[in-house]
């Protein structure tokens, strides 16, 4: 059976809480000030069989202008709106909003319903019917029945029911999606049961015991019991009214606005892209940074509307634009919003989400316009390629490509093949199954030469570019598993060198030029000269008169080509005295055992300041053991 979802909509006081009392015997109004006040201020809820059997749940949302921002919460994930107008009043200032409202929701079934009939005469009620019909011209309810009805003397309720039943075998089967989401639109707490939320199924469903997240908060919890109109389930499912209880959680955990899915599923963002309409009733225009009131689901988030193709949006017209949150929203593709404005608080537009967790953007850039327009109305496959190569160099995770279009899993997991097969995207994380767009990784692949032909140029005599250094010249979004992906295409097509931490172009070469030859042959032969007590290398500056950072990079040359070798900061020793004393050392070791330091002294011939060093030198490269205060062979 479909699960179907009626909402009423209307002016305060117009009778949408006793027609649903009147229908079920259901009393939504359930605050002790709603009782006061005689006014719905929260949301109220109920169900109805209908003639067919077809069960139909119900939320009875507030008319009061003050509580609209609970009738938006309340029309997320209507099917089907019963706009309650009186009979004795017609169309009032709510009436029209709440229509506004629903047209941006995209709401599509609906039906009027003339309430307090019995308070007026035939041709006072033909007169309204008129009106009423008059006014619904152009809008979604023009062709929708009309039901007179009285909550006093049960007048049409009969009617009403047939009537529903019609429309709710007209409402198609909602399309299939794997992403469960319920945005929470009250919370409370029950003894004996512990914390409760309720809310619309909006998509996927939940079973008892599944672990769920609550975002944007991230708090983590498990499905205790769940309640579908007042029967205790199992399971839920899309479009269903549903009660759930959690383990150990607490109520102050949870708030209107926030929304339950599978752990890791959705995505927080303090920007989305949108697709934004202006109602054709507006007063004044939308300007370009204007602080509005952000409806989508069941939160209310302040935040500011950039425009980005155009500075200002007059009525009736729409326009793209990227909305900036003063706290992070948890959407998808497809969601749709209403934006009020700050003050005076008014209905101002709305639409539909585009991209859920965007870049941010700058307005009138043409690439950016383009790439929003495609998300519109695009081919999935376009879709997925196109979103993959905005997400830069972060790259697109599968899970965040579900909510960034909206497929099912299956038939998205389908085109991520597609495209892999075709070389269109790249693998960089198998584990969180992150994809990086083609042409993304190749422009990484021609920064990465450039930066390297930059240092070579930079540092002739260095072998390569330290790797962590190449890394720190790309976005601080570049992972580590995306830059060793890059490094991996890189030097399997030839194209660079991995040596240890150091990579270079395959095409370098340290060669020197003739003055640093003559200065090298120098260098050189002062080690030589030197033997085991050689100068150290500030003294060899000094001597030589040579400048500091040159002669660092020339000396780094002469160890990888091996021909002094480093055993300490600053000191150095010809690369043949180090192999004939380890060679003579590892003699005496063989025959010996082991070595002491002053028999070690005696074997050099040198002062204690490179006796130390080089004792150190031979235990660092593990030709010799530490014993006490003797060393032997490894």
């Amino acid at each position: 059976m479909k699960q179907i979802v009626l909402g009423t909509a209307g002016h305060i006081d117009h009778g949408k809480t006793s027609l649903i009392k009147a229908l079920t015997g259901i009393d939504t109004d359930r605050l002790q000030e709603e009782k006061a006040r005689g006014i719905t201020i929260e949301l109220g809820f109920a169900s109805i069989d209908l003639p067919s059997g077809q069960r139909v749940g119900i939320v009875d949302v507030p008319g009061h202008e003050k509580f609209v921002k609970n009738m938006v919460a309340g029309a997320t994930g209507i099917d089907v709106v019963a706009m309650v107008i009186a009979a004795d009043e017609g169309v009032m200032p709510q009436t029209r909003e709440h229509l506004d409202i629903c047209s941006l929701l995209a709401i599509e079934h609906g039906m009027v319903v003339l309430t307090k009939s019995d308070m007026v005469d035939e041709e006072w009620l033909e007169m309204v019917t008129e009106d009423v019909m008059e006014y619904l011209q152009g809008t979604f309810l023009e062709d929708a029945p009309i039901v007179h009805v009285s909550s006093v003397t049960g007048q049409g309720m009969e009617e009403f029911k047939s009537i529903l039943d019609s429309i709710c075998k007209k409402i198609p089967d909602l399309p299939p999606s794997g992403l469960f989401r319920l945005p929470v639109d009250r919370v409370f707490t029950m003894h004996g049961f512990g914390t409760v939320i309720t809310g619309t199924l909006t998509s996927g469903k939940i079973q008892v015991g599944d672990p769920v997240e609550i975002y944007p908060s991230g708090v983590m919890s498990k499905v205790r019991g769940i309640q579908v109109h007042n029967d205790a389930m199992n399971e839920a499912q899309s479009g269903m009214r549903t009660a759930i209880n959690f383990q150990g959680l607490e109520k102050e955990s949870v708030n209107r606005g926030d929304v339950l899915a599978s752990p890791g599923a959705l995505f927080p963002s303090y920007m989305v892209d949108i697709h934004l309409e202006a109602l054709k009733s507006l007063t004044r225009p939308i300007k370009t940074r204007q602080k509005v009131r952000f409806h989508t689901g069941s939160s209310e988030i302040m935040g500011h509307v950039i425009l980005l193709n155009k500075n200002e949006l007059l009525p009736g017209e729409s326009a793209l634009a990227q909305m900036r949150l003063d706290a992070p929203v948890t959407v998808v593709k497809d969601d749709h919003f209403v934006i009020r404005s700050y003050s005076p608080v008014d209905t101002i537009g709305g639409g539909r989400i585009l991209n859920p967790v965007p870049t941010k953007h700058k307005a009138n850039r043409p690439e950016v316009i383009e790439h929003l327009e495609m998300l519109l109305d695009a081919d999935p496959m376009e879709m997925v390629s196109q979103l993959v190569s905005g997400a830069s160099y972060a790259g697109a995770s599968f899970a965040q490509l579900l909510v960034m279009t909206n497929l099912p899993a299956k038939k998205l997991q389908e085109m991520t093949n597609k495209l892999l097969s075709q070389k269109t995207l790249v693998t960089v994380d198998k584990e969180s199954k992150t994809y990086l767009h083609k042409k993304i990784m190749d422009s990484l692949e021609k920064r990465a030469v450039s930066y390297m032909e930059d240092y070579h140029k930079a540092n002739p005599l260095k072998n390569g570019m330290p790797k962590e250094e190449l890394k720190s010249k790309f976005p601080p979004i570049l992972s580590a598993k995306t830059f060793h992906m890059l490094l991996e295409i890189m030097t399997s097509a030839g194209l660079a060198v991995l040596e240890e931490d150091l990579i270079r172009l395959a095409t370098h070469t340290v060669s020197l030029q003739q003055d640093q030859e003559e200065v090298r042959a120098n260098i050189a032969q002062a080690y030589k000269d030197g033997k085991l007590m050689p100068p150290y290398l500030k003294e060899i500056v000094q001597s030589m008169s040579l400048d500091p950072a040159k002669t660092k990079d020339l000396i780094s040359h002469m160890v990888s080509e091996q021909t002094i070798v480093k055993v300490k900061e600053d000191l150095y020793f010809d690369a043949g005295a180090i192999q004939d004393l380890k060679d003579r050392l590892t003699a005496f070791l063989k025959e010996n055992g082991e070595i002491s330091m002053p028999q070690f002294k005696e074997m050099t011939g040198a002062s204690r300041k490179y006796v130390i060093p080089l004792m150190e030198h031979f235990d660092s490269i593990r030709l010799t053991l530490r014993v006490g205060d003797n060393r032997k062979l490894r």
